[in-house]
């Protein structure tokens, strides 16, 4: 399975090239896969940011969720458990 932070990554890629470059609304994560996608920003010594945002995305907090981005349109892309992730 790719690093959370490499998938959160290719999901926005992919987003952009999908929509002409149009940000999603955001990404949710629980509160664990906020500490992992953090800690995965520290081990590959991504530059210092907000970690609440991810390449100019905001992050959301929310308990429960499997973990998703919210697209331009408003659909939930899955980041975890998908073939790709």
């Amino acid at each position: 399975m790719a690093s959370l932070y490499l998938v959160m990554t290719e999901k926005l890629v992919a987003h952009w090239r999908a929509t002409g470059n149009t940000y999603p609304k955001k990404f949710i994560l629980t509160s664990a896969q906020h500490k992992e996608y953090e800690r995965l920003r520290v081990l590959g010594s991504f530059p210092p940011t907000d970690s609440m945002i991810h390449m100019g995305v905001p992050i959301e907090l929310v308990e429960g969720t499997p973990g998703v981005m919210i697209a331009a349109d408003g659909a939930e892309v899955a980041l975890l458990g998908t073939p790709d992730a």
